[in-house]
């Protein structure tokens, strides 16, 4: 099943690791971008926080975004 989800994140981030543990019990494929890593992911969460490097930024297929969200924001926003 291809990811609907991109979760731009370091691997050090204790909300990151929580958001990530969080779509891996519900099942939810994502992507996942090492922004200590990729440049570019960096770049890209940068540009969706007016510059500030917030993790975990969880970018949704239908163009919606998260920033450091909830286990409760992700469930909603996944409709579960």
């Amino acid at each position: 099943m291809e990811a609907k989800v991109k979760v731009y994140g370091t691997k050090t981030c204790e909300d990151t690791i929580r958001s990530r543990a969080f779509l891996k019990r519900s099942s939810i494929p994502y992507a996942w971008i090492d922004v200590d890593e990729d440049k570019q992911g960096e770049e890209t969460i940068k540009s969706l926080n007016n510059g500030n490097r917030s993790t975990p930024t969880i970018v949704f297929d239908d163009g919606a975004v998260l920033i450091e969200p909830s286990d409760e924001q992700l469930a909603q926003q996944l409709g579960l």
